[in-house]
This record gives structure tokens, C-alpha cells and sequence, in this order.
């Protein structure tokens, strides 16, 4: 694993992943990319993962792009923008993306800034815990760009058109309270770390074949058409019921005792 991006592990399938450049407030040069790519796609296989708690060491979750490192590094940049054959994404928008299609929920614990670059990553988890006195910004504007890490397309679903536009037009800062009002945040915690684990740790109790349906389900839906949506509903119902993590669930709850699942085979 990349020194970038450091992973740990607790007994309930909760994952920790933490930026880990605090001396440069975890601002994104290349190797950060790619530890991140790594962590990412390790993840995705691990049967055993339940959640993920996202994080950045230090005095803030991420300053966004080390705009310094690229341009010092010449045509290192332009590794950004190359995909893999088959991915609709480059890679700066898969660091982005990713967690939305790891298969488990991963939860966003924001705290300090969160700029650019490091605001469409944890726009990139299915819930953002954010401390009161965050500060976020869609910041690429002030370097005459525009959210190039997919962004565009986790913001217009969590915040109405005219306020995304309105961000990415100024680029101004948010504290963590506007952004709970706006749809960027979840919620707000003193501590966004600690709030995240507790929370990773209830949902790594439910069925995990049930959380990665559910995610499934919710992150598919916003693209299909009412047909399809339940039609998605009832084929991924159907592949549940009976199943032996779901009758735990059931027995556990008549026999009032804590559930044991098993890792999902899928």
C-alpha cells in the first residue's frame, strides 16, 4: 500500500481509510492518486469488508489538487486523463468515483478543508459526517478549471442544479453547517471520525448481502425509468429471500440475540 493512503482493519469488517499526507493537509499529487486507486480497488474484492470509514490525517480531510506537483512535473499531469480500456473513467474521475461503486457503504468523515479535488471524493461516499467548522469548496475555478474527478455527476444528485451551478461558478467556501443545509453533508459531529466509526459499525451488523443490495438499488435507481427501478427492486428482493444471511436476520431478531452473517459470495 502506498504511503499516501494508509488501511486498517477492525474485528467488524470496518475498514479505515486514511489520506496520509498531513505535512501538505493531504492535497493530491500522483503517488496520492495512486494509493488511492490501490486502496480502492483492494477493497472491491475483500468479501469480508462491511463498510468504510474515509478519512484525511491531520488538520484537514484534503486541500484538493497539489497544483505545484504538476505543474513542476511536466507531462506528469496528462496521466490524469488516461483510462484503462473498457473504464468510462480516467483516472483522476475514478479516485473520485470508486466509492461509489465499491459495493459496500462508505461514510465520508470531513473535517478542515476540503477543496476541489478532496470535496469530489467524499462526494464520491454515500454519506459525508462533517465537522460544524469545515470548510468545503467546488474550488477548480479558481484555477480557470472545472470539477474533473466526476463531481458533476455525484453533486447534481445530492444538491439542486442551481446550487451546484452557483458553487462551481464562485467556488466560495462552505462551512460544514451551510453544508448540511445544501445537501453536501449528511449530517454534522464535533468529531466526524468517531461519529463515522460508530456508524460503520451499525451498518456492518445488518445483513451485508441486504447493505450491498441496498446500495445497489439506490445508486442504479437514479438512472432508470419507473419500469426498470422496480423491477430492480423485486429481482434483487427475490435474490434475498430465503437466502441464509436473510433467515439470520429473521432469527436473530425473533430469538433477540445478535445476528452471525456470512460473507456474501457475490
Amino acid at each position: 500500500m502506498s504511503e499516501r493512503v494508509k488501511i486498517t482493519r477492525d474485528d467488524h469488517g470496518v475498514a479505515h481509510v486514511e489520506l496520509a499526507r498531513p505535512d501538505k493537509l493531504n492535497a493530491l499529487d500522483f503517488p496520492m492518486f495512486e494509493g488511492i486507486l490501490e486502496a480502492g480497488r483492494g477493497l472491491a474484492q475483500d468479501r469480508s469488508l462491511r463498510c468504510v470509514v474515509l478519512s484525511g490525517q491531520g488538520r484537514g480531510f484534503s486541500a484538493g489538487l497539489d497544483v505545484a506537483s504538476f505543474m513542476a512535473a511536466g507531462d506528469l499531469g496528462s496521466k490524469l486523463l488516461e483510462r484503462t480500456k473498457g473504464n468510462p473513467a480516467n483516472v483522476a474521475q475514478e479516485v473520485g468515483h470508486l466509492w461509489t461503486e465499491l459495493p459496500v457503504p462508505v461514510i465520508a468523515a470531513v473535517h478542515g478543508v476540503c477543496f476541489g479535488g478532496g470535496l469530489q471524493i467524499a462526494l464520491g461516499a454515500d454519506i459525508r459526517i462533517v465537522a460544524p467548522d469545515a470548510r468545503l469548496s467546488v474550488m477548480e475555478i479558481k484555477w480557470g478549471l472545472v470539477p474533473d474527478m466526476s463531481g458533476t455527476q455525484t453533486l447534481r444528485h445530492l444538491v439542486r442544479l442551481d446550487v451546484a451551478k452557483e458553487l462551481a461558478f464562485t467556488g466560495r467556501i462552505v462551512s460544514g453547517e451551510e453544508a448540511l443545509s445544501l445537501g453536501l453533508a449528511t449530517r454534522t459531529a464535533a468529531d466526524p471520525v468517531a461519529y463515522a466509526r460508530v456508524l460503520a459499525r451499525e451498518i456492518a451488523g445488518k445483513s451485508p448481502d441486504a447493505i450491498r443490495c441496498c446500495k445497489k438499488l439506490f445508486n442504479q435507481s437514479v438512472r432508470l425509468d419507473l419500469a426498470a427501478g422496480f423491477k430492480l427492486e423485486t429481482d434483487l428482493q427475490l435474490g434475498l429471500l430465503g437466502t441464509a444471511n436473510q433467515i439470520e436476520a429473521v432469527m436473530a431478531n425473533m430469538e433477540k440475540r445478535p445476528p452471525k452473517f456470512s460473507d456474501p459470495s457475490s
